[in-house]
């Protein structure tokens, strides 16, 4: 079957930029969810918010053939900031961003392109089984809709994110451990002017610390970073306390432990020596999987993308996705470039021919997910 004429590149446009004059910050999606909620029960899908403490969750369903493979599509609703008063520029071969904010292609595309594939599946006779749609919140801070999604509501037990960045081609088949961590360091407050010795700085305790522990990229497969340092009250006053917030990434379990353990021994040695109390916390945001490359879905999912002629591309990521959480919750999850490019900046953009092949991409995924593929 030829999918891409049934794909209307219009609509689908249309989505695309409806979706992103919605401003939706994370933890303020309901503008959102409510557009996506209408445009799935109009294709024929039940659609149910999962609210949790801070925002929601979008699970719909569309009832398919039993004789072929249940499979989730997923995307996130919300949008990093900057994104008041977005605008954009549609070209003749891209959508990008003309102003001082980021376009919302991440994860804005993926929705339409969602959007789309139930338009076409309900209006069209094309075979498939039964199809979940997750539309996730606050994935830009650290995953929160994923990590608070009802697991026990979802049946399917593979999935597409449609959440990587780069032209359509790319597989994420690796993504690291995420382990974040807060060092607060008290030292001892006096006047800077009159007994300077008499205090304990707490922001020189903190610039020891930070240059004596690894940083940086540790190996092929792990990095480390600290990307905030606050402290101080006054230019006056020997500074008594200061927080530093670091992370962790790692593909390898073992070899975040021992960064780690660098890291913290390191910071606890230093305070000792300036005689300066030392506090840490640390937890992992989210945990790393490994698609191994002669698994069943992985093969079905190269397999869509040679018959549309498209050469898939295996990679590792540096960095997090809802799937991450789908993985760890015994879902396998592949996540998927859909063509947006330079996100998170006022350069972001997608390529109109990659917006209609990752659309055409997951719509041939859907539909020819069959039981005896995975045989």
């Amino acid at each position: 079957m030829e999918y891409a004429p049934l794909i209307n590149r219009k609509r689908l446009l249309g989505y695309f930029t409806d979706l992103l004059r919605i401003n939706s910050p994370s933890f303020d999606e309901r503008k959102i969810g409510d557009y996506l909620a209408g445009r799935l029960e109009k294709a024929g899908c039940s659609v149910r918010f999962q609210d949790y403490k801070k925002s929601f969750n979008i699970i719909a369903f569309l009832r398919g053939d039993r004789k072929y493979q249940p499979l989730m599509l997923t995307a996130h609703m919300d949008t990093i900031e900057p994104t008041t008063g977005i605008s954009f520029a549609v070209d003749s071969d891209r959508v990008r961003s003309t102003g001082n904010t980021v376009l919302g292609a991440d994860d804005k595309s993926a929705l339409a392109q969602i959007l789309e594939v139930v338009t076409v599946l309900k209006g069209k006779s094309v075979p498939h089984g039964d199809m979940e749609i997750v539309f996730s919140s606050a994935e830009e801070k650290g995953l929160i809709g994923a990590v608070n999604l009802d697991f026990k509501k979802l049946k399917s037990r593979h999935a597409l994110v449609l959440d990587s960045s780069g032209a359509v081609g790319s597989i994420v088949v690796g993504a690291p451990t995420h382990l974040r961590y807060k060092m607060t360091i008290t030292g001892k407050s006096a006047h800077a002017g009159l007994e300077p010795e008499k205090g304990i700085s707490s922001i020189r305790v903190a610039a020891g610390i930070i240059s004596a522990v690894p940083d940086g990229r540790i190996d092929a497969e792990t990095s480390a970073n600290i990307g905030m340092i606050e402290g101080g009250t006054a230019t006056n006053v020997v500074p008594r306390t200061t927080v530093i917030h670091g992370e962790i990434r790692s593909h390898k379990h073992s070899t975040l432990e021992k960064t780690k353990k660098a890291i913290f021994d390191n910071a606890r040695r230093m305070a000792r020596k300036c005689n300066a109390q030392l506090d840490i916390e640390d937890g992992t945001e989210y945990s790393a999987f490994s698609i191994p490359r002669n698994a069943p879905f992985l093969k079905y999912i190269r397999g869509v993308y040679r018959d549309l002629g498209i050469e898939p591309c295996f990679v590792k990521t540096g960095g997090g996705s809802d799937a991450n959480i789908f993985n760890r919750h015994g879902i396998m999850a592949l996540n998927i470039s859909n063509g947006m490019q330079k996100i998170h900046s006022p350069e972001e953009y997608i390529m109109l021919d990659d917006l209609y092949k990752g659309c055409e991409i997951a719509l041939r995924a859907v539909s020819g997910f069959r039981l005896e593929a995975q045989n």
